[in-house]
């Protein structure tokens, strides 16, 4: 059946980014913090993976955050309050596992990964963990959910690439201080696969930091979702082989092989910069059409 949305708004400034309310009862009665659908905007539509990034069973929504970055997230995000999306499928992956831990937790979120974090945090803190949370944007106008994330965090700390809001710099500044004054029980980062990275690379035990167990959220390019397609694989350090839709999304941070899964995440970027063009010029025609007719 389809999926309504039922609240649609632009988050930060640069256009490019909207929050969604879907009414999908079935899906929020078994969604938590982790999970993900696949949405198909119409029959003629690719399926595309979008974290659950907030739910409310006595509503039946789910909500989530997507980025225009091409044809198919454009075409979701064109569409309005009211308006249907043929399928959601959900939700997906694993659950994160929540328990109390002794010391705190640190949750890192880069741009849109942002939401997803919230979802973890509040989760996390409802277990009556203590969190810290760092999140980091370009600038000031890609920087999401603030609001929501004081609220389930006991720390809050702000880094923007341009110096725009909080501290110039990137994530790993505060990440790297933390560490030095505090034992962390555990440290959280879903965002850009580099800062992901570069997050790994902080806390593995490599340098003068201590080890801390960590997660990241490896939202890759999916098809089926269940793992039969094996698009999503991505490789190990150990040279294994384990499939992000069914083996997390996310995974201990510190088995990831990221300069192999970096060069996969642009196999077909080449495709989807033809198909945002075509639909681009699709779009473009419809409105000269429009023009002529009135």
């Amino acid at each position: 059946m389809p999926y309504e949305i039922l609240e649609k708004r632009e988050l930060g400034s640069s256009g490019a980014i909207y929050e969604m309310v879907l009414h999908t009862p079935l899906i929020a009665k078994k969604a938590h913090a982790g999970n993900f659908v696949l949405l198909r905007i119409n029959e003629t539509g690719e399926r595309i993976p979008l974290t659950i990034a907030d739910y409310n069973r006595e509503k039946g929504t789910i909500t989530m955050i997507i980025q225009v970055v091409g044809k198919s997230t454009k075409l979701i995000c064109n569409q309005n309050v009211g308006d249907q999306i043929l399928d959601v499928v959900g939700p997906l992956g694993n659950k994160i596992h929540i328990k109390k831990y002794d010391d705190p937790i640190v949750v890192i979120g880069g741009g849109i990964g942002i939401a997803p974090c919230y979802l973890q945090a509040k989760e996390l803190r409802d277990a009556g963990n203590e969190i810290i949370t760092i999140l980091g944007a370009r600038s000031r106008g890609l920087l999401i959910w603030k609001e929501k994330m004081e609220t389930v965090s006991d720390q809050l700390i702000i880094t923007t690439d341009d110096g725009s809001e909080g501290m110039k710099g990137v994530v790993t500044d505060p990440l790297k201080k933390i560490m030095q004054k505090r034992k962390i029980s555990l440290v959280i980062a879903i965002g850009p696969l580099i800062m992901m990275k570069y997050v790994a690379l902080t806390t593995n035990g490599t340098g003068d930091l201590p080890k801390v167990k960590t997660f990241v959220s490896l939202n890759t390019i999916m098809v089926d979702g269940t793992g039969m397609c094996g698009s999503c694989r991505f490789s190990t350090i150990d040279g294994d082989i384990q499939f992000a839709c069914v083996d997390g999304p996310d995974v201990d941070a510190h088995i990831v092989d990221f300069n192999n899964l970096l060069k996969r995440a642009h196999r077909f970027l080449d495709q989807e910069k033809e198909s945002l063009e075509c639909y681009n010029n699709e779009c473009r025609a419809l409105e000269q059409l429009k023009r002529e007719v009135v």
